[in-house]
């Protein structure tokens, strides 16, 4: 197909197998981990599954096609390939960007580990994000940032890196292929967690680095070869027989977090309410010019961390639960973890209920 088609089509499409009469529709597992050797070379055969493995190639390939890379790898979770990522680019000397804003368990990663290694390692929010890129080697840009949901803008960013020659790592997770691509973005590399939305039934960890450079993406294949954080087969299969999915399930999630972001801007418990799809929020222009799909995440500040409770008390459909992206909306106050924000603040992951029962449940929750 030449002509541009949808997300659900793509996401079918990317986890189709070959039209072979007589063989499966849906991919198959694969589950071995050492193959028949030829007599002589191996290269171009599966010989051991750390390194190969068919039904890792299948989801591999699946990611790659979502994301508009020319190749992608597999890992064991999201932040086995930011590491993986970091670790290639991130050479002693060098001076590496992070999120101050987006996820915790990075920067203390890059403070734990990269900084004695002797890299340099600056914190940024996404307001700071091109300002802080002047000087640096490496930019990891998280948009929109978990939790706060504030946006970086892609191109510009882009831009500043490849006019110094930095290389520019963008975490998709928030967003997924569906809401954004980076790499068409400018990005070098993209990574993600795809325990999240492209999973999307809470029941698989798995992360991905995708890219188009050949030279690099060699070079992170190496680094998970050696240090060993593949995904297993059958969640590599698991993640196969969800990406067919996930299309239609991230379109709900969207629909659904738009329509509660508007509900919840308007109700008098709510103090606050970030959603880049919003057109009052502050992120909304820079969104609007890159992502095509807003995302199922929806920030929103409560009184205290009692109004918190007593929200997910009370609600019939809220999973009080960390991580994001399910089938389920759930709720997760981030102060819990160290994050800097108030003990009112929510992070609400939209599932796929009927966005009707959604309103319905938040309604009748806050009181």
């Amino acid at each position: 197909m030449t002509e541009p088609i949808g997300a659900s089509t793509r996401s079918v499409k990317a986890v189709s197998s070959q039209k072979v009469p007589g063989q499966p529709v849906a991919p198959p597992l694969v589950p071995a981990t050492t193959y028949h050797l030829a007599s002589d070379a191996t290269e171009g055969l599966d010989f051991y599954s750390r390194v190969s493995n068919p039904t890792a190639r299948q989801a591999e390939s699946a990611l790659a096609e979502l994301e508009g890379a020319a190749s992608a790898l597999v890992f064991g979770s999201g932040m086995a390939a930011i590491t993986a990522a970091l670790r290639v680019l991130a050479a002693p000397g060098a001076t590496v960007v992070v999120p101050a804003d987006g996820y915790y368990q990075v920067r203390t990663y890059a403070t734990e580990y990269l900084v004695p290694l002797g890299v340099t390692v600056r914190e940024a929010t996404s307001a700071q994000m091109c300002d802080a890129a002047e000087g640096a080697d490496v930019v990891l840009a998280e948009t929109p940032a978990n939790p706060g949901l504030d946006v970086v803008d892609l191109p510009r960013l882009a831009a500043i890196c490849r006019a110094r020659g930095a290389r520019l790592l963008v975490d998709n997770t928030t967003a997924t292929p569906f809401g954004q691509q980076p790499l068409a973005l400018g990005a070098d590399l993209v990574m993600a967690s795809a325990t999240k939305a492209l999973s999307g039934h809470s029941d698989l960890l798995a992360g991905y680095v995708a890219g188009l450079d050949a030279e690099l993406m060699a070079a992170v294949a190496r680094e998970r070869l050696l240090s060993g954080p593949v995904l297993g087969v059958f969640e590599a299969w698991l993640l196969v027989r969800s990406l067919g999915s996930a299309g239609l399930r991230h379109e709900r999630q969207c629909h659904n977090a738009l329509a509660l972001a508007t509900v919840l801007a308007e109700h008098p418990a709510v103090r606050s309410v970030r959603y880049p799809g919003l057109v009052s929020d502050p992120a909304y222009a820079v969104a609007a010019a890159q992502m095509q799909r807003f995302g199922g995440l929806v920030s929103i500040e409560l009184a205290d961390a009692a109004a918190v409770h007593h929200l997910t008390e009370r609600s019939e459909l809220l999973v009080a639960a960390t991580s994001f992206g399910g089938i389920h909306t759930s709720a997760d106050r981030r102060a819990r973890w160290g994050d800097p924000v108030s003990d009112g603040f929510v992070r609400i992951s939209l599932g796929i209920e009927d966005t009707a029962d959604v309103l319905a449940d938040f309604t009748r929750a806050l009181g």
